[in-house]
């Protein structure tokens, strides 16, 4: 059984995924600033996929945005809309570098795989960017 993290609110969890063979694609989470981190009243648990009866290459894009599920809606809850559209954007921008790894393990098609390399080099340096802006707002 593989262990995916996901860090909730400055905690790290591990979820294991029933069935996932030893090769998948850890998606991994973006540590946000703590002006990203306000108190949460929203129920985290609520937002997992079902992913029964899914392949693993299925199962590693599913957990690519599932991940970073629960980022997007902490860092939406920040108080200045600026701070918390870019708070959002990271971990969205993260779920597509998560869901461009799966691509890379397991498709076929040299397009989908060429654009996958375009979307985790335009997204990480956007992550990079946004991550810059913040620590200059603050």
């Amino acid at each position: 059984m593989m262990k995916h993290t996901l860090m909730v609110l400055g905690t790290t969890l591990a979820l294991a995924l029933p069935g996932a063979a030893q090769d998948a694609v850890a998606p991994t989470t973006v540590d946000l600033p703590e002006v990203c981190k306000p108190m949460m009243h929203h129920d985290m648990g609520a937002m997992k996929m079902d992913m029964t009866g899914m392949d693993q290459a299925h199962q590693d894009l599913a957990t690519g945005m599932d991940v970073t599920n629960a980022q997007m809606m902490q860092g939406m809850m920040a108080e200045d809309i600026d701070v918390a559209f870019v708070c959002a954007m990271i971990p969205h921008h993260q779920a597509a570098i998560n869901m461009a790894k799966a691509e890379l393990e397991h498709g076929d098609s040299d397009w989908a795989r060429q654009m996958a390399q375009k979307v985790i080099d335009a997204q990480q340096k956007e992550i990079e960017d946004m991550l810059n802006w913040l620590s200059e707002a603050k």
